[in-house]
């Protein structure tokens, strides 16, 4: 099973390299690594030039964003399997890919996710928060559930039959995927109980209180959009299971 995986950047010069360098390391033989980069202004294409040799595809070229530069990473893949891995985090040990790629064969689903540790982004042995997952079924989003997107594998068919991330839900193009996939459509999926992988805290949607504001505004028209039954009482809960993490 060739999996892809997927990692977008724009001006990340300080943390691309732990990122590439984690995938590298992985046991399993056959990945296929995409990198699209935007443009970027900094060093950061030329820190990816120098694994270009241990990279499938390395692309840089201007895009609309994190999302259009994902679509366009998942058009160009051939993997079974697709995966993202942002460009501030990294795999958490080299069997991660080894373990997604086994439990695929297993359980015989459309995707699987797994748990993540926030991390200090200066110091990525302290652990800010845990995001650990569980077994889950479609209603459970209805009720602000939501898996952890870097740990998200799926199968590539199912991209081409239910879409890519759509634009118009900017910080939130992630979830709407999410809710579109596995509550509107159903897909099969399994949790993988392991850390697969360490992401810095931060983010585009946690900027600020007015890129707060905005992210629950567009989470709110992903719920919306994907028919969830009482989206204001979702979007609640999915505040509040975020305490759990600090624990």
């Amino acid at each position: 099973m060739k999996i892809t995986i997927i990692t977008v950047v724009y001006n990340g010069e300080q943390h691309i390299a732990d990122c590439i360098e984690s995938v590298l390391a992985q046991s399993y033989p056959d990945i296929e690594y995409i990198l699209i980069d935007g443009n970027s202004t900094d060093g950061t294409y030329h820190i990816a030039q120098q694994y270009k040799d241990q990279l499938s595809i390395l692309l840089s070229e201007p895009d609309q964003g994190m999302y259009d530069a994902l679509n366009k990473g998942i058009a160009l893949a051939t993997g079974e399997v697709i995966g993202i891995l942002n460009a501030d985090d990294m795999l958490a040990n080299n069997t991660v890919i080894a373990e997604v790629a086994k439990k695929f064969e297993e359980a015989k689903v459309d995707a699987l996710y797994g748990d993540l540790n926030y991390v200090a982004p200066d110091n990525i042995s302290r652990i800010l928060r845990k995001w650990r997952s569980s077994k889950a079924k479609p209603a459970d989003l209805a009720l602000g559930w939501m898996p952890a997107h870097p740990t998200l594998y799926i199968r590539s068919e199912l991209f081409k039959r239910l879409g890519g991330y759509q634009l118009n839900y900017g910080s939130a193009a992630d979830y709407e995927l999410m809710l579109r996939f596995l509550y509107k459509h159903r897909i099969s999926s399994v949790h993988l109980p392991m850390l697969m992988v360490n992401m810095r805290n931060g983010g585009m949607s946690n900027q600020s209180l007015k890129h707060r504001y905005a992210a629950m505004q567009n989470d709110y028209a992903a719920l919306r959009h994907n028919q969830i039954p009482l989206p204001l009482l979702a979007l609640l809960l999915k505040k509040l299971r975020k305490i759990r993490q600090f624990f």
